[in-house]
Order: C-alpha cells, then sequence, then structure tokens
C-alpha cells in the first residue's frame, strides 16, 4: 500500500537531482523598457508593437549584458535586438534596445516598404542570431526581412552588422551580394572566429539553411563568398519534429555550427550540421578559406561525417568549450541539452544528456558559451508560436545558466 506513494517520491527527488541549468529569467510575454510612459501605448494603438507577436529567439552573453534577438515573424515586433542586464531586479526584466530604440525603429509604416530603407547603417531590422567576440565586438546577421509569417517584405540586404560593444557605436556593415542570397535563402545564424591578438583577422561563417549553402566573410578583406557541399542539405528521413505537442516537418539544412579544437598545424575543425538531421560533420578552417580551393570540385572530400547522434537527435544549435573540449547542443525533440567530447567517437554510446525538462525546456533554441565557463540557453516554444498559439497566462520563454564543469560532471563527456 505504500509502495506507489515512495515511488513518486523518488522520481521528484531525481527529478531535482538530475536538473543541472538553473533558471535565471523567464517571462510569460516580452516587455520593453520604453523609453516614456506613453511610448508604450503609443506603439500598441499604432500596430508597432503586438505583445504576443514577439518571440526570443537568439541568446547571447557579454559582461553584465544578455543579448536577445527577437526577429520579426510577425508584424508588431518592438525592437529586434535587444539585451538586458544580468542583475536586473525581478525574474521578468524589461528588455533595452540596442544599441538604441532609433536603430530598432522601423523608419516607415511597414506596408510602405518597396525596397531598403535603412534610417542609417546602424538601424537593426530583424536578426535570429548574434556573437560577441574575444575583440569585444557584437556580430549582428540582420535578414532585414520583416513580416516572415506573413505578407514577407524583404526591406533591406542580409547584411552583418558589426558593433564594438566597449563604445556601442557601429565598427561595419556589410551587405551580403545579391548573387550570394537565393529566393529560398534562409540566414539564421552567424558563427565568429576571432583571436584578441589579430582582431583584423576574424572570421565569419554563415549558414544558409534554405539554399543549403555557407557563406565565409574575411573581415580583413571585407568580402564573403558562397559555398556549396551535398552535406549542407537536409536529411529527407529526419524532417519530423514532435515538439511540445506539435507536429511538424522541416526541411532546414545547415544551420548548427562551432568553432573546434586547435589542431597542431594550427588548423581549426569546423564543426555543423543541418537542422533536419542526426549527422554531424566538420572541415577545416584551412579549407573553408581558401577561396579558389574550397569552391572547386577537389575540396569534396575535405568535409568530413563526424558520426550521428541517433533517434530523434536533431539539433538547432551547437557549442564549444575549449577548456574542456565538450560540443553541446540542444536536442529539440527531446526538450534536452546534450554534450559530447571531442576526444571521443561520435555515437549515442559517447554522447550524455546534460539537462532534460518536458516543461521548460520546450524548444531550446539557442545557446552560448561565456568568458566564465558558463552555458546560457534560451528556450522558448517557438512551434507553439508558429503553428498553435501561446497562452499568455503561462511562462512561454526562459534563460537558463550553468557552470560547464557541473554540467557534464557524471557524464560520457566529463574530462
Amino acid at each position: 500500500m505504500h509502495l506507489l506513494p515512495l515511488c513518486f517520491t523518488f522520481v521528484l527527488v531525481v527529478l531535482i537531482v538530475e536538473a543541472k541549468l538553473k533558471e535565471k529569467f523567464s517571462w510569460k510575454q516580452m516587455e520593453f523598457d520604453w523609453p516614456n510612459p506613453g511610448a508604450e501605448q503609443k506603439a500598441i494603438k499604432s500596430g508597432r508593437y503586438v505583445v504576443e507577436n514577439n518571440l526570443p529567439l537568439g541568446v547571447e552573453r557579454w559582461q553584465n549584458k544578455l543579448f536577445i534577438t527577437i526577429p520579426r515573424w510577425k508584424s508588431g515586433v518592438a525592437a529586434s535586438l535587444n539585451y538586458v542586464e544580468l542583475d536586473s531586479e525581478g525574474q521578468s526584466p524589461k528588455l533595452k534596445p540596442y544599441p538604441s530604440w532609433e536603430s530598432n525603429t522601423l523608419p516607415l509604416n511597414p506596408t510602405d516598404y518597396t525596397g531598403s530603407l535603412l534610417k542609417d547603417n546602424s538601424t537593426v531590422i530583424s536578426p535570429f542570431r548574434v556573437q560577441a567576440d574575444a575583440c569585444d565586438r557584437l556580430w549582428v546577421l540582420d535578414t532585414g526581412v520583416i513580416d516572415l509569417l506573413g505578407d514577407t517584405k524583404q526591406i533591406a540586404p542580409n547584411a552583418i552588422i558589426i558593433f564594438d560593444l566597449k563604445t556601442d557605436k557601429l565598427i561595419r556593415r556589410y551587405e551580403l551580394p545579391k548573387n550570394q542570397v537565393k529566393d529560398e535563402s534562409f540566414l539564421a545564424n552567424i558563427v565568429v572566429d576571432s583571436d584578441r591578438s589579430e582582431c583584423d583577422k576574424a572570421y565569419a561563417y554563415l549558414p544558409d539553411l534554405g539554399a543549403y549553402t555557407l557563406i565565409v566573410y574575411s573581415f580583413h578583406d571585407n568580402r564573403s563568398y558562397q559555398i556549396a557541399h551535398h552535406y549542407f542539405h537536409f536529411d529527407p528521413l529526419q524532417g519530423d519534429f514532435n515538439v511540445g505537442g506539435v507536429n511538424f516537418q522541416w526541411t532546414d539544412g545547415i544551420f548548427g555550427m562551432t568553432i573546434g579544437p586547435t589542431n597542431p598545424d594550427h588548423s581549426k575543425d569546423i564543426y555543423f550540421h543541418p537542422l533536419a538531421s542526426t549527422k554531424e560533420f566538420k572541415v577545416s578552417d584551412y579549407v573553408l578559406r581558401n577561396e579558389s580551393y574550397v569552391t572547386s570540385k577537389d575540396s569534396f572530400f575535405e568535409f568530413k561525417l563526424v558520426g550521428d547522434r541517433g533517434m530523434n537527435g536533431q539539433s538547432t544549435a551547437e557549442v564549444y568549450d575549449k577548456e574542456t573540449g565538450v560540443i553541446f547542443y540542444t536536442q529539440v525533440n527531446k526538450d534536452a541539452i546534450a554534450c559530447w567530447n571531442v576526444k571521443r567517437p561520435y555515437n549515442p554510446d559517447t554522447q550524455d544528456l546534460v539537462d532534460s525538462n518536458s516543461q521548460t525546456l520546450i524548444f531550446p533554441n539557442d545557446m552560448k558559451i561565456d568568458a566564465g565557463g558558463n552555458l546560457w540557453v534560451l528556450s522558448d516554444k517557438m512551434p507553439t508560436y508558429i503553428y498553435e498559439t501561446l497562452d499568455p497566462e503561462k511562462i512561454n520563454f526562459r534563460v537558463f545558466t550553468g557552470k560547464i564543469r557541473d554540467l557534464i560532471k557524471g557524464t560520457n563527456c566529463e574530462v
């Protein structure tokens, strides 16, 4: 008679012990730090701010700032590039637009757009992910698209926008050449490789999940080129997703990407995977940075299969921790974060889950590692937002964090 209550107690204890990620912030709906008391009501009345249409997607940490992007999936996004201060009071701090409200405000009524109408080069339209590099620069990949799920308009070219995080001033805006962006292109991720001693030699990698290509950008040369490869495509057997009670099918190609360890010849392995796939691949940065070689058929076999994550192993994002040699990656079909040590073979037996929760980790969308050895994860129930309706009375968006060495302790990834 006492066995059933005992079992429930045991399960509860296990769940508490296993939860390694700590919830830092959470929101039912995203709210903003408006410049004056009347600005919010004015924005709501005009349709510039539709509260329920604001969905956080990208995350990045730099010093006391936690950057959060809100792509313009639908109309009524107040500001697309934002941050909160880590020492903010309360569990649901209001977002502050970066670098300013002016840079995030659309210059005209969206229905009037017929082309590029940037207010200035600091204007931010709709980024999905951003990255702070070793040189205290924030790299923003702006799609230039508004109302993606409605009356879609490309109001500015796809562009890389780089800000100086110490001054909040624009360093550069680089617009991608038209021949590198196709009608089906979807540029939603940017991965930057930079060294503090050679800031001018940074490279950025832009996976195109819709056109199945990769764009390589050189900061020094201020130019980019496009690469195509079979491994950038989705796996037709891995396009079925079940997340938070929502079933859907995607054909997203190359998306997750991270800069791996430095090899004896000073090259670095660039790990990547399509979203609708369970396979992991890699290629040397020496290959990617050699434009004439990587764009020729001779480079085909330079791209290597690393291994497979196994059933339901689709992933939106991955990050490498150079201190432990561990790659963390999301597991959207499992409401989880997983890990793999690069010194080991890549298969389900050598990988492990570091945390999983079917209530709070529904669609872990983005993750980053900060300079202090902390992992940051943003979950946002995006499939429910796209295909159904989010409940404004429930917590929908969460940011988690955890010490990396604590997260891998007792797992197959432990050093």
